[in-house]
């Protein structure tokens, strides 16, 4: 194994996952390319917007872009390759990264299934369904069960 892409969102499961990553690529001495996604709203009349949509748009991806550099802070030099930020739809960006950069695992965390989970399914799930290569999903600690 040389590349692996890990999934990131900033959400505190993230941690988890970034965790996973890095003992997997110990392993292997694999190097890891951290992604972020940014999955923007739809079209809205602009009277909706307090700033034109481009200007949106270049502060979603600036704080996405923020955010994963400090996540990929925690990754030890050896095993960090790149990390990136996408703007599109997360699961299909996701499996269209995987396969440009001809990664050989994608780590991804896995999400609670609330009623719209269920109904659309999660990115993960997208993901595992989609994906051209293997996907490792990460489940939170104590499986993710609601104490």
């Amino acid at each position: 194994m040389n590349r692996i892409l890990v999934a990131l969102d900033h959400t505190p499961r993230a941690k988890e996952v970034l965790a996973a990553a890095i003992d997997l690529a110990r392993r292997t001495q694999a190097k890891l390319r951290l992604l972020r996604c940014v999955g923007l709203p739809p079209e809205l009349p602009a009277n909706v917007w307090a700033l034109p949509p481009a200007q949106v748009t270049d502060q979603l991806l600036a704080i996405a872009k923020r955010e994963l550099d400090a996540d990929g802070a925690g990754v030890p030099p050896e095993l960090f390759d790149s990390a990136t930020v996408h703007v599109g739809v997360p699961w299909d960006t996701i499996c269209s990264v995987a396969k440009e950069d001809d990664v050989d695992l994608i780590v991804i965390g896995s999400h609670g299934y609330d009623i719209l989970d269920r109904i659309v399914g999660t990115t993960a799930a997208k993901v595992v369904n989609h994906a051209d290569r293997s996907v490792l999903v990460v489940r939170p600690k104590g499986g993710g069960k609601k104490s």
